[in-house]
């Protein structure tokens, strides 16, 4: 049995159709004011539709075109709840009659995908050595943020 669009969703739900568990869905919370399921006895939280957009939204800023929480709280700021939330269906949608389509669209910046491997797999010898020197150097920081 499948619910209505308008319908309130679980966490639960919510987490399993957006394919992320419920502690991000969570922490997610903290980070974005603009999320505000409503919460029932025992504290149970209830996603309304937009709710459920924005993280649509949120999620494939975050997981699909790489920004940072900062960044997407920035786009949140910038152009707005809306714009967001229509980011996670790749397309914005019609303007209304008091929004102008212009205010619909978001400027994300491309991210260049990676170079592609040589064909059998291997890392050219001087991108090993860089990325080596960079898991030193990362270590070497977790190290300290571990004795602090």
């Amino acid at each position: 049995m499948q619910k209505s669009a308008n319908a309130f969703r679980t966490i639960s739900e919510v987490a399993d159709e957006l394919d992320v568990p419920q502690h991000v869905l969570r922490f997610w919370e903290t980070r974005f004011t603009q999320i505000k399921p409503l919460k029932r006895a025992g504290g149970r939280r209830h996603y309304r539709p937009e709710d459920v957009d924005l993280l649509r939204g949120i999620r494939g800023l975050l997981y699909g075109d790489g920004y940072t929480i900062k960044g997407v709280q920035k786009l949140l700021r910038d152009q707005g709840a809306r714009a967001v939330a229509q980011a996670g269906y790749g397309a914005p949608q019609a303007a209304t009659p008091n929004q102008p389509a212009d205010d619909l669209q978001l400027s994300l910046p491309r991210i260049d995908p990676p170079p592609a491997l040589a064909p059998n797999g291997a890392i050219a010898a001087d991108k090993r050595r860089k990325l080596e020197k960079l898991l030193g150097e990362l270590a070497a920081i977790q190290g300290l943020l571990k004795s602090e």
